[in-house]
């Protein structure tokens, strides 16, 4: 049974409509078919879930994880601030009377990255999705770069710092400005891109010669091409909590594509809602989180299913996201497109 995730796309190829069919891993699945499953089948890829602070991963080994997705709560948003205040040990209601405010937030952001470096094998990938924020305080208006905060403490860290990913997030606002009329010099510019931060540990992670779970991972020239521009466009989640900002499935699906291979370990300290974890389980990887959050427990224990993904149902989805179906046509993709947009991901989630 394939079940929340139903991604169509199919192998691509030239034809006189103009449109273009996906490639992927088909072929080799097709012969090799039960050396997957019977590598995959020693992983153990039972999700896991802690519920305290990521600051101290204390039930992970050093170098046992192949992959970070997260997004930690921005530093200097407002809907944050009572967390950071409870994190940080500060009376309710002080965050924004304090001066160091940003640089308290990021102080305790950076133990959780280190902590991610201390687990992450060699060559392993920390991928932070973190957006500025623009504030007003005490009267004086702010730009506060937390992307670059992140990546200069993680490359302290001793982390390197790979080409990042500018997620362009549609807006419901096209008209939203900062400023007043069409007069200059004080207007500002408006807020709507976020960053993913591509870091590794050290140099590129070493891989085995033919190894089945690996060549049975590949993506699509069509998704790489995608995948691998620096600019994403697709839209973000709705916010239906105050206490919790989740990214769209899209998200962790593609960087899991990207930068995983089937049965490895994907690591959420920041898990919110689950949806890394959920996607990873999907694809065959090993999902593990941290939330100290207590108030989503729930919530992530409906979302997430904590018995391991049966090795065959793994391969039949992710052959699924290359069938395409004569009596679908909208899952074929036109070949002349820049973007690939994964309209099917809706089904995802």
């Amino acid at each position: 049974m394939i079940s929340r995730l139903t991604i169509y796309v199919g192998w691509i190829v030239s034809n006189s409509s103009g449109y273009s069919i996906l490639q992927g891993p088909v072929e080799y699945l097709t012969k090799h078919r039960e050396n997957v499953l019977a590598a995959l089948e020693t992983r153990d890829l039972t999700p896991r879930v802690f519920y305290h602070s990521a600051e101290d991963m204390k039930e992970l080994d050093d170098g046992s994880v192949q992959l970070v997705v997260t997004s930690p709560p921005y530093p200097m948003i407002e809907m944050w601030d009572e967390l950071f205040e409870k994190l940080l040990h500060l009376p309710h209601g002080s965050f924004t009377k304090r001066a160091n405010a940003f640089e308290l937030c990021h102080d305790l952001l950076n133990r959780v990255w280190s902590e991610c470096y201390r687990v992450l094998e060699k060559g392993g990938l920390l991928c932070v999705n973190i957006g500025d924020a623009t504030r007003t305080i005490g009267g004086s208006f702010q730009c506060y770069l937390n992307h670059a905060r992140v990546a200069e403490q993680c490359e302290r860290i001793g982390f390197q710092s790979l080409v990042p990913i500018l997620w362009q997030k549609p807006t419901n606002k096209p008209n939203a400005f900062l400023g007043s009329g069409f007069f200059p010099p004080n207007a500002y510019v408006t807020l709507d891109c976020e960053y993913i931060l591509v870091l590794r540990k050290g140099s590129k992670r070493a891989v085995t010669p033919q190894d089945p779970l690996r060549y049975a991972s590949q993506y699509s020239k069509l998704e790489r091409d995608v995948w691998f521009s620096q600019i994403w466009d697709f839209r973000g989640t709705a916010q239906n909590r105050t206490d919790t900002a989740p990214f769209p499935d899209e998200l962790p699906y593609r960087l899991i594509r990207m930068f995983s291979c089937l049965g490895d370990t994907v690591l959420d300290p920041f898990l919110g809602t689950g949806t890394t974890i959920r996607v990873a389980r999907l694809l065959g990887r090993k999902g593990v989180g941290y939330e100290v959050n207590q108030s989503l427990r729930g919530l992530i224990e409906q979302n997430i299913k904590f018995s391991p993904p049966n090795p065959k149902d793994v391969i039949d989805r992710l052959l699924s996201l290359y069938q395409v179906s004569k009596n679908a046509p909208n899952l074929v993709v036109p070949s002349r497109m820049k973007n690939l947009e994964d309209r099917s991901l809706q089904s995802f989630r």
